[in-house]
C-alpha cells in the first residue's frame, strides 16, 4: 500500500469515513449526532484532535490529528464504537422506517468480509491523506466545509449544522 494512505505518528491527516454501500444512515439526526457524541468522546478521552469536519449523508470527512500520535489507533476504535452503537439505535428505533432493509444491507457486507461479523456498517478504509503544506490543508478544509454546499443541501457551509463551517456546532474542535 502506497505511504500516501497510512497514518503515522505525529501527522495531520484528511480522513474519510464511508457506510459500507454507501448506505444514507447520517439523513436520521439520531445517527449523526451518535458520530458528534462519539467524535467528542475521543476528542476529550482518547487524545483526537479534529480542526475540521463535515457529517455528510454516508460519509464522515475530517482534517485531525492525535496528542500523542495515534490517530490509527483513536480512529479504529470510533469506527469500532459507532458501528455497534448505531446498529442498535437502528434496532432500537421503533420510528426507523427502513429497519429492515438497513440491517439486510450491513449483514449482507458483513459476509463478504468476516464470518466472525453480524454486520459490517463501516468500509474497512479509512483514506488518511497525509497534510504537509499549508496549500493542501486549504485545500481539504475547502473541500470539507463545501461539501454539503455542493451536495446541495444547503446554500452556505455555515448553514450545515454537521459541520466545522457552523459556529454552533456541538463537537469541540482543536
Amino acid at each position: 500500500m502506497s505511504e500516501k494512505y497510512r497514518f503515522f505518528e505525529g501527522g495531520l491527516f484528511f480522513v474519510t469515513m464511508t457506510v459500507v454501500g454507501w448506505i444514507d444512515v447520517f439523513s436520521r439526526k439520531l445517527y449523526a449526532d451518535e458520530i458528534i457524541k462519539s467524535l467528542n468522546y475521543c476528542i476529550e478521552h482518547k487524545g483526537l484532535q479534529v480542526f475540521e469536519f463535515v457529517i455528510m449523508t454516508n460519509q464522515i470527512h475530517m482534517i485531525c490529528s492525535a496528542r500523542d500520535g495515534n490517530v490509527s489507533k483513536i480512529i479504529k476504535d470510533f469506527k469500532s464504537f459507532t458501528a455497534k452503537e448505531i446498529i442498535r439505535l437502528i434496532q432500537e428505533n421503533k420510528r426507523e422506517s427502513r429497519k429492515e432493509w438497513l440491517l439486510y444491507m450491513f449483514r449482507y457486507f458483513a459476509r463478504a468480509t468476516s464470518p466472525k461479523c453480524e454486520f459490517q456498517f463501516w468500509q474497512h478504509r479509512n483514506h488518511p491523506v497525509s497534510l504537509e503544506t499549508n496549500r493542501f490543508i486549504r485545500q481539504k478544509t475547502n473541500y470539507i466545509l463545501n461539501n454539503p454546499v455542493k451536495a446541495g443541501i444547503v446554500v452556505e457551509p455555515q448553514h450545515y449544522i454537521y459541520s466545522s463551517a457552523n459556529p454552533n456546532t456541538e463537537l469541540k474542535l482543536s
